[in-house]
């Protein structure tokens, strides 16, 4: 079973509201489209097939009736509810999605799906694919979901290539390494997330920008960073105020180095 990282989902009142302060810091976003039946809308930024979805709740009452589509749950609690916006959930693509739900019964997670979801493009395309979603335990790290596209890898790179969606932030050949995650426990989390995407993690090491132990589970596409706080700095503020999530983009081959926050998350760029 082929595993790759597909996105991160960053929950944003007004995604719209993302283009401009991301462009003045090199990263290009673009207008997505709306998931008419989720009442849900996103803007996109691709760094290849691997890329950030901001995602904002456009119909409430639409976004409300959804139980099985775990996505839209989360965003219904946290963005609406809580008023917390920030990066919240990852999705991992595979090419077996129902043998996938099979073999995560049987290894004892709650699942719900597979799932259809599609978006309206705002040139009117649709564009569709299954999603599968494993069952979240109370103030953990929210577990990834997996995404199977109606389109190949090759056929969906070739369509962004033709629509000039990708290479066009300042740094050209920008790529997606990692995407951070604080978590207490690094230990516990590594490994339970190895063992549903079947990776061994990488030796621990220490992140003196993080202020942070942290290990890697290395998939193609992006990295999975897992960080657990060691003193005062970035992950300790984002652990204390919003608990388990994801927090940092990881980016290279962007011609600068820095390290910043911005839109409730933190960027590094090498």
């Amino acid at each position: 079973m082929k595993f790759s990282f597909d996105h991160l989902v960053w929950f944003q009142h007004k995604p719209e509201n993302t283009i401009q302060p991301l462009s003045e810091h090199g990263i290009h976003v673009i207008e997505g489209g709306r998931h008419e039946s989720w009442g849900t809308y996103n803007t996109l930024s691709y760094f290849g097939l691997s890329y950030i979805e901001f995602l904002g709740i456009e119909r409430l009452e639409i976004a409300e009736q959804h139980e099985e589509n775990k996505l839209i749950t989360q965003i219904v609690q946290q963005l609406e509810k809580e008023n917390r916006e920030g990066p919240a959930k990852i999705a991992i693509r595979t090419d077996r999605i129902n043998d996938l739900a099979t073999k995560l019964k049987q290894d004892g997670f709650t699942v719900f799906g597979p799932l259809p979801g599609q978006r309206v493009t705002a040139a009117g395309d649709v564009i569709s694919w299954s999603l599968l979603f494993i069952e979240d335990q109370p103030n953990q790290l929210s577990l990834p979901f997996f995404i199977q596209w109606k389109k190949s890898d090759k056929e969906r790179l070739s369509a962004f290539q033709e629509q000039g969606m990708l290479g066009r932030h300042s740094g050209e050949n920008s790529n997606f390494e990692s995407v951070g995650f604080v978590v207490r426990d690094l230990k516990e989390t590594i490994k339970t997330w190895g063992r549903f995407l079947d990776i061994s993690p990488s030796e621990e090491f220490r992140d003196d920008v993080l202020h942070a132990r942290c290990q890697r589970l290395e998939l193609p596409g992006t990295n999975l960073l897992f960080c657990t706080p060691i003193g005062d700095g970035p992950a300790e503020k984002v652990l204390h105020e919003r608990g388990e999530t994801p927090f940092l983009i990881n980016l290279t081959q962007t011609n600068q180095s820095c390290f910043f926050e911005i839109l409730n998350g933190y960027w590094r760029y090498q």
